[in-house]
């Protein structure tokens, strides 16, 4: 499975219904309600789209493996973001993407992250802030992972950086870049 370069933060109804409109296939979903998951999802395999849940930004959702359980089996979604590590586990179970997803602050940040997911061995990680993008060689090197990079895009410069530097796809929120080619 290969993403798009490009993937949708999606996190309010408008930037849905742009979603649903465009020719992208992959999404991923944040910051709603539970409650409003279901309608969401079936929303969005009407219209042919791959859906990706930030279990963690799912209000009333608990992040544990428990929460992606129902996840996939409830809602049979395509995949789950998660800095949480028995969910990616539930994942790989279950064969849907996991993204195991880590924020790299400091050297401590990121030498606890390449730990964790050597362990964890996940298929893909998304990697945040994007500015990070020069750590994508070490980071693919000790966990042979392909690489997502997320957070703080403002340029499309910022994204050809992180696709040089080897990522596979940007997710991102800001829908002027959900079209961007290269």
């Amino acid at each position: 499975m290969e993403f798009q370069k490009i993937i949708p933060a999606i996190s309010s109804h408008k930037k849905l219904e742009e979603f649903l409109n465009s020719n992208l296939k992959y999404g991923l979903l944040m910051n709603f309600h539970l409650a409003q998951l279901d309608s969401i999802v079936k929303a969005m395999k009407a219209k042919g789209k791959k859906i990706l849940v930030h279990s963690e930004l799912i209000k009333g959702l608990a992040s544990d493996e428990f929460g992606a359980i129902y996840l996939i089996q409830a809602l049979n979604v395509d995949g789950i973001i998660s800095s949480k590590s028995k969910v990616i586990e539930v994942c790989k179970k279950r064969l849907v993407i996991g993204i195991y997803r880590f924020f790299i602050k400091d050297t401590v940040s990121l030498e606890q992250s390449l730990d964790i997911g050597s362990r964890l061995k996940p298929d893909y990680v998304e990697i945040l802030p994007a500015a990070c993008h020069t750590l994508i060689p070490e980071i693919h090197e000790k966990l042979h992972a392909r690489v997502l990079m997320g957070g703080l895009i403002r340029t499309e410069d910022e994204i050809r950086a992180c696709f040089k530097s080897g990522a596979i796809a940007i997710t991102t929120s800001n829908s002027k870049f959900w079209d961007f080619t290269e």
